[in-house]
């Protein structure tokens, strides 16, 4: 397995993964699956603000991907971003989920960034939650009935990583831009 930047050629893969998460499961509460031209917009997005994306691929099929987005678009929260990551169902609990987000939390490391983020959809999202806490989340507190799918209400599951020292010291650098807000 290689972990490597998303293309835009990955963006079928991209939809298709993530498609199947939006359809069968609460871990994104989108309930519509975006098209692969809206996962290229989306990816191109962060790309453009300098932002880690990556994809963990074997023999040449896109497993899992995993993200850092802008956590608020207020200034203040510049330094701290909010993570996602998807695994194909086929290749969940061979360690690919694993890969890929900590391969973004390198990236972020490298931003200068203070805080990660993880808002997990649903309080049993056993998987999700597990895999932050092996990768240093803690967990911060659980928001009741934040969303309704799939006939119910889900809870969000709110997990934080500090980096670069976290809030022990003021930050050294310009944290992450986002041009406009």
């Amino acid at each position: 397995m290689i972990i490597r930047a998303a293309t835009a050629g990955d963006a079928e893969a991209l939809a298709a993964i993530y498609g199947h998460h939006v359809l069968h499961g609460l871990g994104t509460f989108e309930e519509e699956p975006p098209t692969a031209a809206e996962m290229e917009r989306r990816r191109a997005a962060l790309a453009s603000l300098g932002l880690p994306y990556c994809v963990a691929e074997a023999d040449g099929r896109v497993l899992g991907f995993a993200y850092a987005g802008p956590f608020r678009l207020r200034e203040a929260y510049r330094y701290t971003l909010e993570d996602s990551v998807y695994v194909a169902p086929d290749a969940i609990g061979r360690g690919v989920g694993r890969a890929v987000l900590s391969a973004v939390i390198e990236a972020c490391e490298g931003l200068g960034v203070r805080q990660l983020v993880a808002v997990i959809g649903d309080s049993g999202n056993a998987g999700s939650i597990g895999l932050h806490a092996a990768l240093g989340f803690t967990h911060q507190g659980v928001g009741r009935s934040f969303g309704f799918k799939h006939g119910r209400w889900v809870d969000i599951v709110w997990m934080q990583k500090a980096l670069n020292g976290g809030d022990q010291t003021p930050p050294g650098g310009p944290g992450v831009r986002l041009s406009g807000h």
